[in-house]
């Protein structure tokens, strides 16, 4: 049961690291959209510092499985897999949609001369 509880509390860790991410990574992305690339650079490196904190204590688990202790997969931790991978695949669309906005604001302010 403790370890059962200990699983609990890493997943929801996790779960909530990754939704700490992928909200700044839409923070960013709306600040993108209002032309306000150092505001998005700051909701980046944020979305990062939550992400790698989810990801470190995924390492932890890592850990604990190649050190003999079994990991049960469970439903709950498949779901706690999943929200690390979206916070991640957020980022990546976030930074290619940003990159456009940047493109597209450019282009703009070249027009404009």
């Amino acid at each position: 049961m403790e370890q059962e509880l200990d699983m609990e509390t890493i997943g929801f860790q996790m779960i909530t690291a990754a939704g700490q991410a992928k909200s700044c990574y839409m923070e960013a992305l709306e600040a993108a959209k209002n032309n306000d690339f150092e505001q998005m650079v700051v909701h980046i490196t944020d979305g990062d510092t939550y992400f790698l904190e989810g990801h470190n204590i995924h390492g932890t688990l890592i850990s604990k499985e190649c050190s003999g202790d079994k990991v049960c997969m469970t439903l709950f931790l498949t779901h706690v897999e999943d929200q690390m991978a979206s916070a991640e695949t957020t980022k990546l669309f976030v930074q290619e949609l940003a990159e456009l906005y940047q493109k597209m604001a450019e282009d703009y302010h070249e027009s404009e001369q």
